[in-house]
C-alpha cells in the first residue's frame, strides 16, 4: 500500500458540482488564532489545479484573508475568468458556512513547461547546516498546544534567527530556516504556498512575539523545487499603523529561488488555543 502524506491526506477535496469543492480543515494546521493562511493557499491552489488541470500551478497568486478560519468543514469555490494556452485566470474563495474566510485571484499554469533560464540577482542565504540549527520541534509544551503547525513541519531555525525564543530577539527583523515536511513528503507547488507561510512571524525577531493575523499574502512560484530541503529567508523593512510587511524566499537544493512571497500582517495579538473563542 503507498502511504499518503499527510498534507496530501489533509487537502483532500471532495467536488461538489458547479466549481464547488469540500474540505475539512482540522487543528493539526492551526497556529495563533486559525488555521495556517498557507495552509489555506495550498488548499485554494489544490481546487485551482483540480478546475483548471491544464494549468495547474498558482504561477502568481493573490490572497485576501477576511476572516479567521476555524475548524471544521469549508468550501472552496473556483470562478475562471479566462482560459487561455499558457495561462488561466481565476478567482477562488475559502468560506465555512455564511463566513467568507478567504478570497483568492490567482494567474495559473503549468510550471513543468516554463523556460529554464534564469536570470537573477537574488543570494540564496547562508545558513549552516541543517543538524546545527535549532529545531522547532524543541519548542516548549505551551507553544505547541498554540500551534500545532509546528509538528507538521521539520523546521530548524539558523541561529541568530532564534534568540527570541530566549528574550534575545536580534531587532534586524530576519528569519531564516531550513524546512521540510516532517514527514519527509517532497516539496511541489503546493507545499512550496504552505512553506511560504511558515516561519514564526519576523515580528518576532523584533521582540514582539504572538499571533500575527495575515491580511494579504502574494506568492510567485517560479519553479518546480528539486527533491530535499529547502531553505526560506523572511524579513522586514517597515512596521508602521499596527502592520507590517513581510518579503519571503524560498530556495530549493538545486540553489534555485522558487518562491517569492511578501504578506501585510498585523502586529502581534494574544494567540488563542485551537477551539476556544476569540
Amino acid at each position: 500500500m503507498v502511504a499518503v502524506h499527510e498534507l496530501d491526506r489533509h487537502l483532500a477535496l471532495s467536488p461538489t458540482g458547479a466549481g464547488r469543492h469540500r474540505l475539512e480543515l482540522t487543528r493539526d494546521w492551526w497556529v495563533g488564532g486559525g488555521v495556517n493562511g498557507g495552509f489555506l493557499m495550498a488548499a485554494m491552489g489544490r481546487a485551482l489545479g483540480l478546475e483548471l488541470p491544464k494549468h495547474p500551478h498558482p504561477l502568481a497568486f493573490s490572497a485576501h484573508f477576511v476572516s479567521a478560519a476555524t475548524e471544521g468543514d469549508a468550501t472552496l469555490t473556483v470562478t475562471p475568468a479566462r482560459v487561455g494556452g499558457s495561462t488561466a485566470a481565476a478567482a477562488v474563495t475559502l468560506s465555512q458556512g455564511d463566513e467568507t474566510r478567504v478570497v483568492g485571484v490567482a494567474t495559473c499554469g503549468d510550471l513543468a513547461r516554463l523556460p529554464e533560464d534564469v536570470r537573477t540577482t537574488a543570494v540564496p542565504p547562508v545558513l549552516p547546516p541543517p543538524e546545527e540549527c535549532i529545531p522547532t520541534s524543541s519548542s516548549p509544551a505551551e507553544v505547541r498546544r498554540l500551534a500545532p503547525l509546528i509538528d507538521r513541519y521539520d523546521l530548524r531555525m539558523a541561529p541568530e534567527s532564534a534568540g527570541w525564543a530566549v528574550g534575545a530577539p536580534s531587532g534586524r527583523g530576519e528569519l531564516q530556516a531550513w524546512v521540510r515536511m516532517a514527514d519527509d513528503r517532497p516539496p511541489d507547488a503546493l507545499s512550496l504556498l504552505a512553506i511560504a507561510d511558515v516561519l514564526p512571524p519576523v515580528s518576532y525577531d523584533l521582540g514582539e512575539p504572538g499571533w500575527a493575523p495575515t491580511m494579504q499574502l502574494a506568492a510567485h512560484l517560479r519553479a518546480l523545487p528539486a527533491p530535499g530541503w529547502l531553505q526560506v529567508t523572511q524579513s522586514t523593512r517597515n512596521v508602521a499603523g499596527g502592520m507590517f510587511e513581510q518579503d519571503c524566499e524560498v530556495w530549493d537544493s538545486a540553489g534555485r529561488l522558487v518562491v517569492q512571497a511578501r504578506q501585510l500582517a498585523r502586529m502581534p495579538r494574544p494567540a488563542v488555543p485551537s477551539g476556544e473563542s476569540r
